[in-house]
């Protein structure tokens, strides 16, 4: 059985590439970031209100990315996230970076990076902010992307 994607689709700019032709490879980490955000955005409006309101912090902990090949302007990319695990106070993100092709009579995917993000939360007592434990809503949004 494959595992649930949160898939955003974008298509590549010149302005996210280089003199050489190539996607700047920390293009993929604001891609993982903006994928991040749209997943809360359709999944979990109540973070980002706290967000907003500054009850909340997310902060990244870990981020990679490992690259098998390289996209182009013009490219179209689908930036795939999966829950890799839980981890204390907070959550271990996979993104899967695919080249979109058509392909016969449907969509490739042909895996361009992979990376991961490990993400903690934080919120806010008295004048400092904490960690403190996913929250449960949160968790359950979560939970059907293992």
């Amino acid at each position: 059985m494959s595992k649930r994607t949160f898939d955003l689709h974008h298509v590549v700019t010149f302005e996210e590439t280089n003199v050489v032709g190539n996607v700047y490879f920390s293009n993929y980490f604001l891609w993982q970031g903006m994928c991040r955000e749209m997943f809360l955005r359709q999944h979990a409006p109540q973070a980002l209100m706290e967000l907003r309101a500054g009850d909340l912090r997310l902060v990244t902990a870990h981020a990679s990315c490992d690259y098998t090949d390289e996209l182009v302007a013009f490219d179209e990319v689908c930036i795939r996230l999966s829950l890799n695990r839980f981890i204390p106070f907070g959550v271990s993100l996979n993104f899967e970076f695919g080249r979109l092709a058509t392909a016969g009579n449907g969509r490739g995917f042909e895996v361009v990076a992979r990376g991961r993000q490990d993400i903690k939360f934080l919120h806010r007592e008295g004048s400092d902010w904490v960690l403190f434990e996913i929250p449960g809503y949160l968790i359950e949004v979560f939970r059907q992307y293992e």
